[in-house]
């Protein structure tokens, strides 16, 4: 199959002429390979006959399409497959076995049954790179459980440390299918980069266990060597103070972060007016200022709420503190900073254009990808042609349910 550029005259890109079959859904998968498709590679995304990936369900908020299919799935092509058939089986072979990466993230058992999981592809594909993304990993009592992003961060504790004590709360973005996908992204590249050495592809698990276990590290270590658990603290910080939100006189949020003596220093001298509190014993080390929590809170909570929001901040970015507001998504969307360094482009969509962020990467000569988002078997046509089925084959295996096309009605996908 065609590898190379598919996003017009911008130039090569990293991994153009890479190709990736995305045997995805939801989240963590989806989201792994987008990147891989921001930086050029060609993702072919596979998507079960008729319904597709069911993310393109989880709301309707954009146009009619899921803000979270929107979000992970530009830059893609789609493939509406029946792969249980042997009709639809042997396309997916083909699509295999011209690819570089195969990224599948179905449930437990499912791969290994049907012969797609890692191990089983590299033994019929030796340069290729496969990887397996799971909710637990192979082996040990959890393994067929099924897990989606809010099981896992109960599992791990991820939930148990955020809120407050007496309410713990679950983050309001996915970490742990983030985590998977970004575990997942940067192993392909290093595998990769392992081939263009060795020749040989590889197979990868990676987790949504694992990949959360090790973003809770510093909690982990906290609660082993202390012997005390680490309780959730709200908008605040375990073992450093001040680091944490106060409330200004218009009604509105600031955070403070102090990490250090020097920045303590300032904060005293600066904006508390309060020099004493540099050498005082009780704050003059972040282990005295952590031990007395309730009287740093106090006396910034003095100063700072007597403040309105914006005086504030100028005052404490004046005198070197970090910190911050406490913004709300709408007006995120419409951040300066976002604004300032140009941060927005449009994205096509079956729905048509959407407003949407560039990919974090910013480097000379680079143009990441902003491309469509697919609807259900947009491409699935032209995949069969580049595979070589003649117009005869293809409408049979249309007419025979195998393969699948947009909906004729294609303004929504919900």
């Amino acid at each position: 199959m065609t590898t190379g550029t598919m996003y017009g005259d911008s130039g090569a890109l990293p991994l153009d002429g890479i190709c990736v079959i995305a045997l995805e859904q939801a989240v963590s998968a989806p989201f792994a390979t987008r990147h891989l498709a921001d930086m050029g590679a060609r993702v072919i995304k596979v998507e079960r006959v008729p319904e597709g990936d069911f993310a393109r369900y989880y709301d309707a908020e954009v146009h009619g399409m899921a803000s979270h299919f929107v979000w992970v799935n530009r830059n893609k092509e789609s493939i509406a497959l029946d792969f249980k058939a042997p009709a639809g089986r042997e396309i997916l072979d083909s699509l295999v076995a011209s690819a570089d990466v195969v990224v599948q993230n179905f449930a437990p058992g499912v791969a290994e049954a049907m012969g797609l999981d890692a191990a089983s592809l590299l033994e019929q594909h030796p340069r290729l790179i496969a990887v397996d993304l799971s909710g637990y990993g192979t082996g040990g009592p959890y393994e067929r459980r099924r897990a989606y992003d809010l099981i896992v961060q109960a599992e791990s504790a991820s939930i148990a440390t955020t809120g407050w004590p007496d309410s713990p709360a679950k983050p309001g973005i996915a970490i742990a299918d983030l985590a998977a996908g970004l575990y997942s992204y940067s192993s392909v590249l290093a595998a990769l980069y392992e081939r263009e050495r060795t020749g040989l592809g590889r197979a990868i698990g990676i987790s949504l266990m694992d990949s959360i276990a090790e973003l809770m590290g510093y909690s982990l270590y906290f609660t082993q060597f202390s012997g005390r658990r680490h309780v959730p603290n709200g908008i605040s910080h375990p073992t450093l103070s001040p680091y944490e939100s106060f409330d200004t006189a218009d009604g509105r949020k600031v955070v403070v972060a102090v990490q250090n003596d020097r920045e303590w220093a300032r904060l005293a001298t600066r904006v508390l007016q309060r020099p004493d509190l540099v050498d005082d014993e009780r704050f003059a080390t972040g282990t005295a200022r952590t031990a007395h929590r309730d009287e740093v809170r106090r006396i910034c909570a003095e100063v700072l709420g007597a403040m309105a929001t914006d005086a504030a901040l100028e005052l404490l970015d004046g005198a070197g503190i970090a910190c911050g507001r406490v913004n709300y998504p709408e007006e995120v969307l419409a951040h300066p900073q976002l604004a300032a360094r140009d941060r927005w482009r449009e994205v096509d969509s079956p729905v048509g254009p959407l407003r949407s962020l560039l990919p974090p990467p910013v480097s000379p000569g680079w143009e990441l990808r902003m491309d469509r988002i697919p609807d259900i078997g947009e491409n699935t046509e032209s995949i069969l042609a580049e595979l070589g089925l003649d117009r005869a084959r293809i409408d049979r295996l249309i007419s025979d349910g195998i393969v699948g096309q947009p909906p004729s009605d294609s303004s929504t996908t919900a």
